[in-house]
């Protein structure tokens, strides 16, 4: 592979915001932490670990085809991170945390939303011997193991997430083979969408990698430009590419005050329940970093209202993320439990 050319370009598509920092100069995300030895390619990854609350072995890569000015990876993700591994060395995670696993899902169950369904990863049943009122009550706490991020179960699922090269597909697409070949993994990519054309979705398919979270960063163009540097014109028509392939699929938006309110949720739901109004569908509450610390998180009214409107679209499964962001005193979380259906939050 020559990655001196870019695989968008060469499909027609544009070329990402995909520069990474390497010694304080800055390279294309495809030259800098993907490489390629004896036809073997190799991804830089910051770190793999056990991740809560998603459940599920997190593989975090450096370099990404995005820019965006909300990243809480950006220490990674735009800037050369990690050690290199190839497909065999992943595999060899895969199988090493295969060992460990204590709660197995079925396919379609391979996302990070239907984690909250099994455990709320609070560790009560195993620190203090009982549940809380909120614990769903389905696993035993023999099923409860801490990792690096606190207790939960663990899934047999691998996940990529961090930086995101889908546009150079085939270092997912064999490490989705091996992990097929020699565990009971599923296979899932944490993704903004930018590399997933058509040509490169079909691929991942025959592939075997399961699921996708698709990270909508917002409906209006100018809007997702600001926030990422790239549009979004062909990642808002994903969703009904991604299930016609048989893929599993859950989406996943920021609630930006001031970028992307409510309006943009809706929008992006109303995507979402043309093509599945199952879909199961994240609104997540930002809070400041990178190069927004400027901008402020969302308010507990502004959650729910946005809930509402999401909600009032037809779209089945909506949940929120990053809870405590905005609710975080006891009139809060008052609010919210009496304002939204239980299980959202």
């Amino acid at each position: 592979m020559d990655s001196n050319i870019c695989r968008l370009k060469e499909q027609g598509f544009s070329q990402g915001d995909c520069l990474v920092e390497v010694s304080g100069k800055h390279s294309p995300a495809c030259q800098v932490t993907l490489k390629y030895k004896n036809r073997q390619p190799y991804r830089l990854i910051t770190a793999i670990h056990l991740s809560r609350p998603e459940n599920y072995l997190s593989i975090y890569q450096s370099g990404c085809n995005f820019s965006c000015r909300k990243c809480h990876s950006w220490y990674f993700s735009k800037v050369k991170n990690g050690s290199w591994y190839s497909p065999d060395d992943i595999l060899t995670e895969a199988i090493d945390y295969e060992k460990s696993v204590t709660l197995k899902e079925p396919r379609e169950r391979a996302t990070a939303w239907h984690a909250h369904d099994t455990c709320r990863c609070c560790g009560s049943c195993i620190l203090y011997g009982k549940r809380p009122s909120s614990c769903p009550g389905i696993l035993d706490p023999e099923s409860i193991a801490l990792g690096p991020q606190g207790f939960g179960p663990v899934r047999n699922i691998a996940g990529f997430t961090g930086g995101d090269l889908t546009c150079n597909p085939e270092f997912y697409g064999e490490c989705a083979q091996l992990i097929h070949k020699h565990t009971q993994l599923w296979v899932l990519i944490e993704t903004n969408g930018y590399g997933l054309t058509l040509n490169n979705l079909d691929y991942l398919k025959d592939s075997g990698v399961d699921a996708f979270w698709l990270d909508i960063k917002a409906y209006d163009d100018d809007k997702h430009k600001w926030l990422t540097g790239c549009s979004n014109e062909n990642i808002l028509k994903l969703p009904k590419e991604i299930l016609e392939r048989g893929f599993v699929l859950e989406v996943l938006s920021l609630f930006i005050p001031g970028v992307v309110e409510s309006d943009e949720l809706e929008s992006i739901a109303q995507i979402l329940v043309a093509v599945d109004d199952s879909i199961p569908f994240t609104i997540l509450a930002f809070f400041p970093e990178y190069r927004m610390k400027a901008y402020k998180s969302p308010t507990v009214l502004e959650m729910v209202e946005a809930y509402h409107q999401v909600k009032a679209t037809g779209l089945k499964n909506i949940r929120f993320g990053n809870v405590g962001i905005f609710a975080r005193s006891e009139e809060d979380q008052k609010y919210l439990m009496d304002n939204v259906d239980e299980g959202t939050y």
